[in-house]
């Protein structure tokens, strides 16, 4: 008994260090986190400057050359930071690692709290941008500062960027891959703003890993006429030709299409399913069956990641309360598959609307955004990783019905993959809303994933 006494002493002496060591990183993960929703980096506030350099002087004081912290953007106004890991050039092309500065505004009287003041409390972390993205930079900065600390040198450079405008217009990252390409360029990217993990009843599900975001592109739509008093009306009327082309387009749906993500999607999701869904699931992928497309259609999400979709968002007519309307405009927002060309969705649209007297015209021109492939030689790795941390859960890919950083990255010729690691229960996603937070737990889970992650590939050479 004495012998199994000291046994156990010596396990417990030696486990002491590593939950030691366990504790300091959790702690320095929080500190960075908490500096970095207690600054303001909305769009009214614009400090993504301040923020840029406060991740700065951590990386510095850490270690890194000044020379390889560099602070730099497209305006003044908007700051990234871009640092460099240096590695021994022994395993290719450099690994670029992905997370956003800036967040959504949020108003004091919209929240319980101050949004921007970092709070704990009942298992969560709370604040404007826990979980979109400032959650994404901490896991960064913490583990570029904790691998450095265990002298880790990996076979290839490996480069983060936190960029400054990712919720508005994205030229921050836009402008770093075309004007600084020597700084970012890298053979793929891992991104923190995509992807996630899913809770059901507390236990961990689905790990999504976003390989595909849907284009941008939106509409004007403009009927003019010559108007006139409203007291002798006329049957040509811009508002209801107007409105009788969006009640058109309100019940046409566009062809469903899959890509190799959707597809693996579908296939992943089908067995975790209710028998119907499941099933249908299985036919859309099989044979793209009509009926089971129908059937599936009817949840939003599953509707979006199988077509093209258009909707109308914003409506201006008229000019007088009693003049007939010389102008009826409405702007119709489409999200279209990576690989659907706006020529043709232009030309749908219309053939949908079928009327002459209806001008379509782009609002903006898209960026394209072709799909990731899967490569083995990444997925193996998340696969494993999340096995490991998540058993029972499953790897799922996932096409973004929205866009993130990534469009810019991946048009660029980079591959991306959006893997956040962080898991949330699938009814409350607070990104963008009131009281965002997230879990403690999940939060030092995904950034001990990134950790474990980033030096399985780094130690690696990915194929091409």
């Amino acid at each position: 008994m004495r012998f199994l006494s000291l046994l156990t002493l010596a396990a417990l002496s030696d486990a002491a260090p590593v939950l030691a060591q366990a504790d300091a990183h959790r702690q320095l993960e929080r500190e960075i986190f908490a500096e970095l929703i207690n600054i303001n980096t909305s769009d009214s506030a614009g400090r993504t400057r301040e923020a840029a350099e406060a991740m700065a002087r951590r990386l510095t004081e850490a270690g890194f050359p000044a020379a390889d912290v560099q602070i730099l953007g497209h305006d003044p106004r908007y700051q990234n930071l871009v640092a460099r890991y240096r590695g021994s050039g022994r395993g290719g092309r450099p690994i670029l690692l992905m997370a956003h500065l800036d967040v959504v505004d949020a108003r004091r009287e919209d929240w319980s709290f101050d949004p921007y003041q970092f709070r704990e409390q009942e298992g969560y972390y709370y604040g404007r941008g826990t979980s979109d993205n400032k959650a994404g930079c901490a896991m960064l900065v913490a583990n570029f500062i904790r691998l450095k600390g265990e002298g880790f040198v990996p076979d290839r450079d490996l480069i983060m960027v936190l960029t400054a405008d990712e919720e508005t217009a994205g030229e921050s990252i836009r402008w770093l891959v075309t004007q600084r390409r020597d700084l970012v360029d890298a053979e793929f990217a891992l991104n923190t703003d995509a992807g996630g993990g899913e809770l059901k009843d507390g236990k961990p599900t689905g790990f999504g890993v976003q390989t595909a975001e849907k284009v941008y592109l939106s509409f004007n739509l403009e009927v003019r006429n010559k108007g006139g008093h409203s007291s002798l009306p006329e049957p040509d009327n811009a508002i209801y030709r107007l409105s009788e082309a969006l009640a058109r387009l309100s019940r046409h749906e566009f062809p469903v299409r899959l890509n190799e993500t959707t597809r693996a999607l579908f296939e992943q999701l089908a067995p975790t399913q209710p028998a119907q869904i499941g099933a249908d699931m299985r036919a859309v992928v099989r044979s793209g069956d009509p009926a089971a497309a129908k059937r599936l259609s009817v949840v939003p999400y599953y509707n979006s990641v199988m077509r093209t979709t258009c909707v109308a968002t914003r409506l201006l007519a008229g000019h007088a309360d009693n003049a007939l309307p010389q102008l009826a405009g409405a702007l119709v927002n489409c999200r279209m598959l990576p690989d659907d060309p706006p020529e043709r969705v232009q030309a749908e649209l219309g053939r949908v609307l079928a009327d002459t007297a209806v001008h379509v015209s782009r609002a903006g021109e898209p960026t394209a955004s072709p799909a990731s492939r899967l490569r083995p030689d990444i997925m193996g790795p998340v696969e494993r990783l999340v096995k490991q941390m998540w058993p029972g859960a499953a790897v799922i890919p996932e096409m973004s019905t929205g866009a993130t950083d990534g469009l810019y990255v991946r048009n660029a010729g980079i591959p991306v993959y959006g893997l956040s690691a962080i898991f949330e229960r699938i009814d409350d996603v607070r990104a963008h809303g009131r009281d965002e937070r997230v879990g403690v737990k999940a939060f030092h889970d995904a950034a001990e994933f990134w950790f474990r992650l980033v030096k399985a590939l780094a130690k690696t050479t990915p194929g091409a």
